[in-house]
């Protein structure tokens, strides 16, 4: 433990303030954060604070931390820091994301911070080099887990892009119908839909990009006809959603009953805790049935859905099929209690979608499981990537660690 640490106490690092009220009918519109105890909530035209700055929870969700770079608005449920008495603000805000503030809880009912029982904690602070060092590692992975966050969701709107091109607007079949009437090419021309390439980009492409490329388009129809759902591409199935899936109940397990494992236990709200069991032995899709009615959620791993979810069994169709194929559903709007929000499957049984043929489904499947491989590699690596800041994080802001140690960790 380096001897240039100085024991000191928080309120000589930083001062932290009250937060200001700004009800939601205050707000203009602008690009201004308005930052609450559980990050971001909204925007507004006027920023009360300078950034960067660094903010935690004060009421409801207390303490943890927000490291803000832009101009912002703190509302009155956190406390922000007012001085940062010539520190490095990232460690400020990692020096305080380390902290337990669970004991100084003041709120009967609300979990509530009061600042002047904070000012007071004793801390260790190092020097500003120290400060900048330990700053940068540990953003270095926050930086590193943000842009994997950002990739996933480029991908998943990728994914979501493609079911909309192919099942909802038919642009492949269209671009061949547009094609024959105008006297081109309509495999060319369902090429460049399926791609979002021109003639001239198509013929830069390599050959076997362009011979998979024209497979793909062949598999689409070039005329349209009339179903219940309008028209559709010809010998595309208008079919229910039961003969498509099945919407399986989830098992009730309350937390008492969890045993610790790696197991993730899903409700409507999503990921509520870990098991040491599986009730589904693969991925599969959650559904919300009681509470978050219509919540979607993708899951790779064996899991145990409780009992205000639904999980899919595929029937007809792929799983990544029947995930955005149920998002197009208006699953959310379909509560059919009044009391506790709840989704009737018999009611999700009766809408109808548009089954393509098969080749063009197995090869939305090849397409966006690949997609999802990606996300799903790049989930893990962040996760491996919090795992390592939050065992690095303590050590660090005590001194246990020293810098040049934690170098060594993150480069192994």
């Amino acid at each position: 433990m380096s001897s240039e640490w100085i024991e000191t106490t928080l309120g000589e690092v930083l001062t932290l303030q009250r937060g200001i009220d700004l009800p939601v009918q205050d707000r203009r519109v602008g690009s201004v954060p308005v930052v609450a105890s559980t990050g971001i909530v909204g925007f507004h035209n006027e920023a009360p604070v300078k950034g960067p700055g660094v903010v935690i929870g004060r009421s409801g969700s207390i303490g943890g931390g927000q490291f803000i770079r832009q101009d912002f608005w703190p509302l009155n449920t956190t406390l922000w820091v007012k001085d940062f008495h010539g520190n490095n603000p990232k460690y400020c805000y990692y020096l305080l994301r380390s902290m337990d503030f669970s004991g100084l809880n003041a709120g009967s009912g609300v979990p509530t911070l009061n600042r002047n029982h904070l000012h007071p904690l004793k801390v260790r602070r190092p020097p500003i080099d120290q400060q900048r060092a330990i700053a940068n590692i540990l953003g270095g992975l926050d930086e590193k887990i943000d842009l994997n966050c950002r990739i996933n969701q480029t991908l998943e709107a990728m994914a979501q892009a493609l079911f909309k091109s192919w099942f909802v607007d038919f642009d492949p079949v269209k671009a061949k119908i547009a094609a024959i009437q105008e006297d081109r090419d309509p495999l060319r021309a369902a090429m460049s839909a399926i791609s979002g390439k021109s003639d001239a980009e198509l013929d830069a492409l390599p050959r076997e990009q362009v011979a998979h490329l024209a497979v793909t388009a062949a598999l689409f129809p070039d005329e349209m006809e009339a179903s219940e759902l309008g028209e559709v591409p010809r010998g595309w199935e208008v079919q229910r959603v039961d003969n498509l899936l099945e919407l399986v109940y989830g098992k009730a397990l309350k937390t008492s009953d969890r045993r610790d494992g790696t197991f993730r236990v899903y409700g409507s709200g999503g990921i509520t805790g870990y098991h040491d069991a599986a009730l589904v032995p693969h991925g599969s899709i959650i559904l919300g049935r009681k509470g978050t009615v219509g919540s979607l959620y993708w899951e790779d791993e064996p899991f145990f859905p409780i009992d205000t979810t639904y999980y899919v069994r595929p029937l007809n169709a792929p799983l990544t099929y029947c995930y955005y194929a149920m998002q197009t559903l208006g699953l959310k709007e379909m509560n059919t209690d009044a009391a506790v929000p709840g989704l009737n499957r018999e009611n999700v049984y009766r809408l109808e979608l548009v089954r393509p043929s098969a080749s063009v489904l197995h090869e939305f499947d090849v397409k966006v499981s690949t997609l999802r491989r990606a996300i799903r590699a790049n989930s893990g690596t962040s996760t491996a990537l919090a795992d390592l800041r939050d065992t690095l994080l303590p050590k660090l802001l005590s001194g246990e660690l020293s810098v040049a140690e934690a170098v060594a960790e993150t480069e192994t």
